[in-house]
């Protein structure tokens, strides 16, 4: 098991940016696969980013894709999602998920074992 703490959630006007990051407690995080999911009130978890244990390869939900960038520093133990243009249908809790040796390309909730606490990023002028 690792611990996944988010930071960087807040308020931001339509059209702004936000940088999320999620550290790891352990230093064997590169072993991780790590992804960013959020939830909005009354709706389903939904699958934002991915990225690869060594972070060369990057996968991105339909809704994000062009506008956030999900990146790792594995020397800092971090994952950060820079979220850029966001829209009010941007808001939600956001949190990290990572899976021992897991696929960039797991898009389910189900296939991450640690998740974070979440934070909240609400989007509004």
């Amino acid at each position: 098991q690792v611990q996944l703490v988010e930071s960087g959630g807040g308020l931001v006007q339509p059209g702004g940016s936000l940088r999320l990051c999620c550290a790891a407690s352990v230093r064997t995080y590169r072993t991780y696969a790590v992804a960013w999911f959020r939830q909005a009130p009354g709706k389903e978890r939904e699958f934002v980013a991915s990225v690869s244990r060594t972070g060369e390869v990057t996968y991105y939900g339909d809704a994000v894709k062009g506008l956030f960038t999900i990146s790792r520093d594995n020397a800092k133990n971090t994952v950060c999602l820079q979220m850029d243009s966001l829209k009010p249908e941007d808001t939600a809790v956001y949190y990290c998920a990572a899976r021992y040796f897991g696929s960039v390309y797991s898009t389910s909730s189900s296939a991450y074992d640690n998740w974070g606490q979440g934070t909240q990023v609400t989007v509004s002028s």
